[in-house]
C-alpha cells in the first residue's frame, strides 16, 4: 500500500479526467461503468477527491500519464 502512495496520490475527478483527454461527463462515464471495482478500493460516490488505490486502478485500466 505504501508503494500507492508513492506513485499515485489523491485527486480531484476534474484533475484526472484532464489528464485523460477526456470530458468531465466522459469520465463521470467510466467511474460508472467501473463501480463494482472501485468501490472496495475506498470510492464513495459525489467525492471530489479520488483515492489513491481508485486513481491507480483507473491509470492503469484506460492508460492515463501522470507525468
Amino acid at each position: 500500500m505504501a508503494e500507492i502512495n508513492k506513485k499515485y496520490k489523491s485527486m480531484l475527478r476534474s484533475e484526472l479526467a484532464e489528464k485523460a483527454g477526456v470530458s468531465k461527463k466522459t469520465f463521470h462515464r467510466w467511474l460508472e461503468r467501473e463501480m463494482i471495482f472501485i468501490v472496495p478500493l475506498g470510492y464513495v460516490n459525489k467525492d471530489k477527491y479520488l483515492p489513491p488505490s481508485v486513481v491507480k486502478f483507473l491509470c492503469e485500466k484506460y492508460v492515463i500519464c501522470l507525468e
